[in-house]
């Protein structure tokens, strides 16, 4: 008796279970029939379904919804409709598995030999998101990073328009920038409040941003970028998201680093005839060894945070 897929409770026609594979694991998407993947039940408290789904996607994984939604937008602009699990997670550079995870909390739809529409999931992701509607942007400190943000023009197509500037700077008081004028910092609560900013970018010395985010949630701004190098105070309702350049730069520095000292040992022994790769410890670059140095090169690697 062959079980028919479309029953919900997957019993057969004589009411019998079907029987379980020997195979374990979570179909794969591309393979499985039109059907739609495990999502996160909606259900408690009065909140909407598609609200409910949004609170229980770890911080993670939207983090990886933006990335795949970058990767969907730029196949959608060359004319793309379909897209397998496979080729979305090469694109965004996560594996398969992960992806599939990810977008099971969508309540995603994957099809037979055909994978997932484009258009589907660009949307399904942009609506969890909250891309669906404008997020006015405020940023404040219109130095070398203020202006590039305020003159960048990728912003407004993904629903994020710049619609106030602020600095202390007495000479760039009420000149435009990037087709805004530039307002005083004095007056953050007064006009976030009045053009309903939501999210204000903190791109100020780091002196001055805690008085500047004070200023920014007093006017009802609910979200801050912080690109300053120190820790906001902020009221448990903010969301406050870090941006440490250097920080991100001492990661890389880290990586650059341990690939060199791994590559150290290999290249010292290709000097020595006969010496296989794999030799002794006393021989690969212990210190007192033939090579005269340790794994690191003598040296102690250390990244300062």
């Amino acid at each position: 008796m062959v079980t028919q897929r479309g029953r919900r409770d997957g019993a057969d026609s004589a009411g019998r279970p079907p029987r379980r594979s020997r195979r374990q694991g979570t179909p794969d998407a591309d393979n499985a029939p039109t059907a739609e993947m495990p999502a996160v039940p909606a259900e408690t408290n009065g909140d909407a379904p598609e609200a409910v789904r949004a609170k229980s996607i770890p911080e993670a994984a939207v983090a990886r919804l933006a990335v795949y939604l970058r990767v969907l937008s730029g196949m959608s602009e060359q004319g793309a409709t379909t897209v397998s699990s496979e080729e979305l997670s090469q694109a965004a550079g996560v594996n398969s598995a992960k992806l599939r995870k990810d977008l099971s909390y969508l309540g995603s739809y994957g099809t037979r030999g055909v994978g997932y529409e484009v258009g589907v999931l660009v949307s399904q992701i942009e609506r969890i998101l909250g891309l669906t509607r404008q997020h006015k942007v405020a940023v404040v400190g219109i130095g070398n990073l203020g202006h590039a943000l305020a003159n960048y023009g990728g912003f407004p197509g993904r629903g994020f328009p710049v619609e106030a500037l602020f600095d202390l700077d007495p000479d760039l008081i009420g000149v435009p920038v990037g087709g805004l004028l530039v307002s005083h910092m004095d007056d953050i609560p007064r006009v976030c409040s009045e053009r309903g900013i939501s999210i204000g970018v903190i791109a100020t010395p780091p002196t001055a941003a805690q008085s500047v985010c004070d200023r920014l949630v007093a006017g009802g701004v609910q979200c801050i970028l912080n690109f300053a190098p120190v820790v906001l105070q902020v009221p448990a309702h903010i969301e406050v998201r870090k941006v440490d350049l250097a920080v991100e730069l001492q990661i890389l520095s880290f990586h650059v680093a341990r690939r060199a000292d791994s590559e150290a040992p290999a290249a010292g022994n290709q000097g020595n005839s006969g010496l296989p790769a794999g030799g002794s410890p006393a021989q690969n670059g212990k210190r007192g060894g033939r090579n005269g140095t340790g794994p690191d090169g003598g040296r102690e690697m250390v990244v300062r945070s």
